[in-house]
């Protein structure tokens, strides 16, 4: 069975992001499609980025272990919340602590946020970031707009039928990315 590491970076205390990772984990695991393992960066409490992972002299064990996980798992599912047309530091904070992790990675970027446009703006800055560590980045886009009215608190969307169809042909396309990979 496949391995997923969904990545929640939001660390605000009234945060809605946070309901699509659930989601995205529920949907991988009711579904047997993968196991899926949510990282929440509130949980973590990075320090700044100082170093990348390899050159630290006496990493804390969260990192290695964070770093374990993004190694091991077969896919990771970002679910990113736009802050002001762009990424959280948070998540900018982690992805730059690694580099042999996110070589040839296969990640999918879900885009959230409060209005309309469900982060899109944020999609573009992180793709790049993403192809310069050489991690391959899903083509498709999963964005979520009015997160807050789309998801509860459970993770559980508004509109059932229509979001676990649209997230059935984007778990499709992360599949096929991973399935790529293995083959070369």
């Amino acid at each position: 069975m496949k391995k997923i590491a969904i990545i929640s970076p939001s660390l605000r205390d009234a945060r809605y992001s946070n309901r699509v990772a659930l989601f995205f984990s529920n949907y991988l695991t009711d579904k047997n499609l993968a196991g899926a393992e949510i990282l929440d960066l509130r949980e973590y409490r990075f320090p700044l980025f100082e170093e990348r992972l390899k050159y630290q002299a006496s990493p804390s064990a969260e990192v290695l272990m964070f770093a374990e996980i993004i190694r091991s798992a077969d896919g990771v599912i970002i679910i990113c919340p736009e802050y002001n047309g762009s990424f959280p530091a948070s998540l900018k904070n982690v992805i730059d602590l690694l580099t042999d992790e996110w070589y040839h990675k296969p990640v999918a970027i879900v885009t959230v946020s409060a209005g309309n446009f469900g982060g899109m703006q944020s999609i573009i800055q992180l793709q790049f970031l993403l192809w310069k560590l050489k991690a391959l980045t899903v083509p498709a886009m999963f964005p979520v707009p009015e997160v807050a009215e789309n998801f509860n608190e459970k993770g559980e969307p508004a509109d059932k039928p229509g979001m676990e169809k649209k997230t059935e042909r984007y778990i499709n396309e992360l599949f096929w990315v991973i399935e790529a990979k293995k083959r070369m």
